[in-house]
């Protein structure tokens, strides 16, 4: 194996194992930046080994044994400089923890670190973005540099925020424990939170050149995936995968040949991934089986797999989804949600009835910077053959949009719009 080969298959057992790494390391020195700190000198051991010697039959077994053993020096030097008694209990307690098969007792472990990393990363003490960020980091193993480009940001922008967040967890004396009870539900929904805010910025970027991001959609996925194994009892951690699935099958068939967007109705359904639909249903259907009432993401999920199950646009049960969307707003009394019962109401019973229920949000604080307001009022005007008043709500929302590709979508429907005779319609697709 050549040494660039050896170098692509190091970093890839670093992108599979480092959130293990860091668990476990938390659970030894209990501080965040420490933990980063050894679990990067164990990466960079294997850099300068590994090509020499090879890589070992089980490499996560092997870096955290080398990390662990860097644990123990660092809480030895720091025994040695503080002289504090309890010091010696922690070094007794790390030394304890390496069993004789590392394999075995990492197997035994990993399980408990990993959740308490995913809890640590997403703790509410951190703004949303720092979460999601920090998420990234230490669960998916990207470095600054690849979280300063899914953000849009500089890398020594994201750096700092980084360390913000960590002196944020250790001033803020976050426990590196996993939470109990009313506290593990609370901290649940931060967790969940989190992973759907990523998924989301994967599923239709905010702003930038490209209307969707994979790459993000695929690290959220992950991030759901381990959750749903570590917390197999939890419906909502289904209903979040199922969703996130259900919507990642469709990213085949979003973006066109030019790279323009598609949007959902004007889709070729022959594109979507029928692994992840089944996976997507899967998930849903236990989620299903776990909760009653439906919470936030399995009511999501369910709205999805209506747009799965149909096999072609004009199939899809548009009155389902309106009963759903019902459930999801008393749920949530989001404005947003509004909004998205309004576009399945004109879907189902009409333009004219969707567009009497947008009308009602147009005075809304929380929509008056929403792109997708004047949007869809746009589409419900075309739909209705009022064609001048829906450029001007086309053009309106692709001045609020910061992203490149849905903004040249919002444009061209605009020119579309005026170039139409007054009073002619046209059943165009408005959902996403």
């Amino acid at each position: 194996m050549g040494a660039g080969t050896t170098h692509q298959a190091i970093e890839a057992v670093w992108r599979i194992e480092s959130a293990r790494l860091m668990g476990g390391l938390l659970r030894i020195v209990r501080s965040v930046e420490i933990a980063e700190d050894l679990a990067q000198e164990s990466f960079i051991v294997a850099l300068e080994r590994w090509p020499t010697t090879g890589i070992p039959e089980n490499p996560g077994a092997w870096l955290m044994t080398t990390a662990k053993n860097r644990a123990l020096d660092h809480l030895r030097q720091r025994k040695m400089q503080q002289r504090k008694q309890d010091e010696i209990g922690q070094v007794a307690l790390a030394a304890s923890l390496q069993a004789p098969s590392p394999e075995g007792r990492l197997d035994d472990e990993v399980g408990d670190d990993l959740l308490r990393l995913i809890f640590i990363a997403c703790h509410p003490v951190l703004s949303r973005e720092a979460r999601a960020a920090l998420t990234l980091r230490m669960l998916g193993g990207l470095t600054t540099e690849e979280i300063a480009r899914a953000f849009l940001v500089g890398a020594p922008t994201m750096a700092q925020r980084l360390v913000r967040a960590k002196r944020t967890l250790g001033e803020a004396r976050v426990p590196f424990e996993l939470p109990r009870g009313e506290e593990l539900q609370n901290r649940l929904a931060s967790v969940l939170e989190v992973i759907y805010l990523i998924f989301n910025e994967g599923y239709a970027a905010t702003q930038g050149e490209g209307w969707t991001r994979p790459e993000l959609c695929e690290e959220a996925l992950r991030l759901g995936r381990i959750l749903a194994q570590l917390m197999a009892d939890k419906a909502e951690v289904h209903g979040l995968l199922a969703l996130m699935e259900l919507n990642a099958s469709r990213l085949p068939a979003r973006i066109g040949p030019r790279g323009e967007p598609i949007l959902l109705l004007d889709q070729d359904r022959s594109r979507w991934d029928r692994l992840l639909l089944r996976r997507g249903l899967a998930s849903l259907a236990r989620a299903e089986t776990l909760q009653q009432p439906l919470g936030l993401y399995t009511l999501q999920a369910a709205i999805a797999a209506c747009h799965a199950r149909a096999h072609a646009a004009a199939e899809t049960d548009w009155q389902r989804i309106v009963a759903l969307y019902d459930a999801l707003v008393e749920l949530t009394l989001s404005p947003i949600v509004e909004l998205n019962r309004a576009v399945a109401v004109s879907m189902a019973f009409g333009p004219a009835a969707g567009l009497e229920l947008v009308d009602t949000l147009v005075d809304e604080p929380a929509l008056s910077s929403y792109h997708l307001l004047p949007s869809v009022r746009a589409d419900l005007l075309l739909k209705l053959g009022r064609s001048a008043e829906a450029a001007v709500e086309f053009e309106r929302a692709a001045g609020m949009t910061r992203n490149a590709s849905e903004r040249g979508l919002l444009l061209a429907r605009a020119e579309e719009a005026r170039t139409r005779e007054p009073g002619a319609k046209r059943h165009i697709s408005i959902v996403r």
